[in-house]
């Protein structure tokens, strides 16, 4: 099989990497890099725990909705029990 297959378009690989790695040495300083990576590692758990905070709040929104249409249900049920009872009385 062609190892080229195996690319991902517009995603750099080995040359294209090493010299964009070079280029961050170059401008931040060897000692910066990794106080880099840890704040963006960071951003990416606060981003992270922020999108599972909203889709836990959108999943107790629909369960919230989906009981309400629930005991309505319950309730017409209870009102057509109670109109045929006291009819048939």
């Amino acid at each position: 099989m062609d190892p080229t297959l195996l690319q991902i378009p517009g995603i750099p690989g080995g040359p294209e990497l090493l010299i964009i790695l070079l280029i961050a040495v170059l401008l931040f300083g060897a000692n910066k890099i990794p106080k880099l990576a840890r704040s963006s590692g960071e951003a990416i758990g606060e981003f992270q725990k922020g999108r599972e905070d909203v889709e836990e709040e959108l999943q107790q929104m629909k369960e919230g909705e989906s009981e309400a249409q629930e005991s309505e249900g319950e309730d017409t049920l209870d009102l057509e029990e109670e109109s045929t009872s006291s009819s048939g009385s």
